[in-house]
């Protein structure tokens, strides 16, 4: 429930402007708060310049006064941090430490979701990592000897990636430490499940920029998703939650691989209407 301190509120009308779902209302020159199509979005508790609304629901000590100096971003270094973080395959035999996976992790928590449904969760994989391995791969050797057995034209495309995967469960039964092609012996995993795909998806992006920002290195593993998919061993063993689907899989460790330069990409597709 959102709460106004009406000994605060000085009748301002900011939060009634921002409100989106229109729950808010003056009453005898104080908000007030109907708490009836309210989502808990929170804006009215950021633009409030007496910090006059709280809730109940979440824990209010999140809640951080805006201060330039350790807010504000440049542009430019933004840009240029986005433009050099590259996909990491070569990790170091070093565990991440549990401060740097919470921030992670915090990254994505406070990344905005559809109708501020705050639908994803995470699952940090560490110490179960050899047995989602050789899950991951059982399964994906499956999924390659299925696509080969039952070829049709519309699953010739797949075939390269069936003998891949076939190949990568063969080396791996051979040496798993010398021949790990999915995790590459990265010390920890963060598997991101949501209702919303998209929501999911967003949280996983800042989570990346937090992960290079920590001087980590991380790649997402679509491979293992496509063969958690579907698969009970692999979902059970993960606990994932009954109407929630893997999103991403965040492959995270400390790089053992040092980049000098930033790469070039294909000019932007732009239509300007």
């Amino acid at each position: 429930m959102m709460n106004v301190d009406t000994e605060k509120c000085i009748g301002c009308g900011k939060c009634v402007a921002d409100c989106f779902p229109k729950d808010i209302e003056m009453d005898h020159g104080k908000a007030k708060i109907n708490n009836v199509t309210c989502f808990k979005c929170g804006h009215c508790i950021a633009v409030c310049p007496k910090d006059a609304i709280s809730t109940d629901e979440y824990n209010m000590e999140d809640v951080i006064d805006y201060d330039d100096e350790t807010f504000s971003l440049d542009a430019d270094h933004l840009l240029n941090f986005i433009k050099f973080r590259r996909t990491i395959r070569q990790f170091k035999n070093k565990t991440v430490e549990d401060e740097k996976i919470a921030k992670i992790i915090e990254a994505g928590r406070f990344t905005q979701t559809g109708s501020n449904l705050q639908d994803v969760s995470y699952i940090v994989v560490r110490d179960g990592l050899d047995t989602l391995k050789s899950l991951t791969f059982e399964s994906l050797n499956k999924l390659g000897q299925d696509i080969l057995a039952n070829l049709t034209p519309e699953t010739m495309p797949f075939k390269r990636y069936a003998n891949m995967w076939i190949k990568m469960y063969e080396d791996y039964r051979a040496n798993p430490s010398a021949n790990d092609k999915l995790f590459f012996n990265a010390p920890a995993v963060i598997i991101v499940t949501a209702n919303s795909q998209i929501n999911g998806a967003l949280a996983s992006s800042n989570m990346e920029l937090m992960t290079n920002a920590l001087g980590l290195g991380t790649f997402f593993s679509g491979f293992f998703v496509r063969a958690a998919n579907g698969n009970k061993k692999i979902m059970d063993f993960l606990g994932v939650q009954e109407n929630k689907q893997i999103v991403t899989c965040m492959i995270i460790g400390y790089p053992n691989v040092k980049y000098l330069r930033t790469v070039p990409r294909k000019a932007s597709d732009i239509s300007w209407k």
